[in-house]
């Protein structure tokens, strides 16, 4: 089936250590933000902030804080942010 909105794919390995592959579909082009929280909440990366075209798009996650600080191990969410869709996946990061 076709989806009707976008989409985030669970990412990959999961769990991880230290890097993840996160693969999102796009079905309309607008401003995109792709986020890493930790268990409480805070964020702790943001991978995309900005403008995409419809489509497919990967991105990769090694671990590390916007600062480049290596976090611990431990859950972590992804949440993907459209114009008119919010997703969030749940990631476990391992020694």
């Amino acid at each position: 089936s076709v989806p009707k909105t976008s989409q985030l794919s669970q990412n990959y390995p999961n769990p991880f250590n230290p890097l993840t592959t996160i693969e999102y579909i796009l079905l309309s082009s607008g401003h995109v933000t792709l986020e890493i929280y930790d268990a409480a909440g805070h964020l702790v990366r943001r991978l995309v902030d900005g403008h995409k075209q419809e489509g497919e798009w990967a991105a990769t996650w090694d671990g590390r804080d916007d600062g480049g600080r290596e976090l611990a191990s431990g859950v972590y969410f992804c949440l993907l942010k459209t114009e008119a869709t919010e997703a969030t996946r749940k990631m476990v990061m391992l020694e």
